[in-house]
């Protein structure tokens, strides 16, 4: 799991409005009771009851940021096309250095129910590293997101413009976690390249909270100790 990186291109890969989203519906138990011990496979029952194509939108993000990882210029350089909309025209072998690769999640309220990790690690497994709500609706769902570095935005908009397949480019965030800012502008480029600014929050993030998310995860945090 890579630390935060300087800036963050995310594709979006799930947008809920349901008032509340259950840890139940986030990764459903009975179903995946038999793979808790194999992330990878249980991370393909995540959100299969709200958004079947969740998945497969998160794991096509996802690909995108392994070969950036491994060197994949040309992979890579594919998704970061779509930051020309927005006037980064960045050699492509310097922006797979400043900007990590992945997918957010907007749910209105997600977390409600009870404490099950895998809600959270399993968004991660795919390639998640971020959400965005209205507020989440347990401090310990929150909590857990934070553990697995995925960004806990909040927005105050009751009714998001956003839609499955646009994009978000957070330029500066990690300068901004470090800073401890908490108001952030993204950039979203639709599908047809139009772009819009939404404004996303990141309230009530603890120092110990913070050193989690620029290190990527609970996981990396003790590895840097």
């Amino acid at each position: 799991m890579p630390a935060l990186t300087e800036n963050l291109l995310l594709q979006v890969a799930s947008v809920i409005r349901d008032e509340v989203t259950t840890t139940d519906e986030l990764i459903p138990s009975g179903e995946t009771a038999s793979y808790r011990s194999n992330p990878y496979k249980i991370s393909e029952f995540t959100l299969i009851r709200k958004d079947p194509q969740y998945v497969g939108r998160a794991k096509a993000a996802q690909e995108f940021e392994k070969a950036r990882v491994a060197g994949d210029k040309e992979k890579a350089g594919t998704f970061y096309q779509v930051l020309k909309a927005v006037g980064v025209d960045t050699p492509v072998e310097e922006l797979m250095k400043t900007t990590g690769i992945g997918s957010v999640l907007y749910a209105k309220r997600p977390g409600d129910g009870s404490a099950r990790e895998y809600a959270a690690s399993c968004q991660k497994v795919l390639g998640g590293l971020a959400n965005i709500c209205i507020e989440y609706a347990t401090k310990r769902y929150r909590s857990n997101c934070v553990n697995w570095g995925i960004l806990p935005f909040t927005c105050p908009e009751k009714e998001i413009v956003l839609e499955p397949g646009e994009y978000l480019y957070l330029p500066g965030i990690r300068k901004a976690v470090e800073d401890g800012a908490t108001r952030f502008t993204a950039k979203v480029i639709g599908k047809d390249g139009a772009i819009r600014d939404l404004e996303l929050e990141l309230n009530g993030v603890t120092e110990a909270e913070k050193k989690v998310l620029l290190a990527g995860s609970l996981i990396n945090s003790y590895k840097e100790a």
